[in-house]
């Protein structure tokens, strides 16, 4: 029976490397504890093969409710948005609720704070008001293919 022989150089490097890793573990776990780092809770998922069958996005377009509430359904997808043509009330808040089918896209009002990431399988919902009549450029700000340039529709506040 023969003992493996490390040499003093090795062990140091064995401990000194494990030491490392172990207070790199302790930092993450105590970071994330000490700064409350977790999932997002309210996360609301869709199944991106059934977004234009689901009952919610298969027809996107602006909805007013008996309330008055406006909430606007949006898809985004390859190189354009559904619907093309958004009109809202100015000053009334709205509320905007976005999915994709296929990849990553972006949903920013040019000019607002209005300014999202729209990601397959995920539900984006903001609400914003826009306080003054125009109209906005709305455009893809993630990548999201070859024509991606070319995604873009327009967002109209009437008064």
């Amino acid at each position: 029976m023969s003992a493996m022989k490390v040499d003093l150089y090795e062990r140091l490097w064995l401990w000194g490397a494990s030491l490392m890793i172990a207070a790199f573990l302790t930092a993450i776990v105590v970071g994330a504890r000490l700064h409350a780092v977790h999932p997002p809770s309210h996360v609301e998922t869709i199944d991106p093969l059934r977004v234009r069958t689901d009952s919610e996005f298969a027809q996107p377009g602006v909805r007013t409710a008996p309330d008055g509430s406006v909430l606007v359904v949006a898809v985004a997808e390859m190189y354009r948005f559904r619907p093309q043509l958004i009109r809202v009330p100015a000053g009334q808040p709205i509320r905007f609720r976005m999915t994709s089918p296929d990849v990553l896209h972006g949903f920013q009002v040019v000019g607002t704070n209005a300014n999202v990431m729209v990601a397959p399988g995920y539900v984006s919902d903001f609400t914003v008001t826009f306080p003054h009549p125009g109209e906005y450029l709305v455009l893809c700000n993630e990548y999201c293919g070859l024509a991606h340039h070319q995604m873009a529709s327009r967002l109209i506040v009437e008064p």
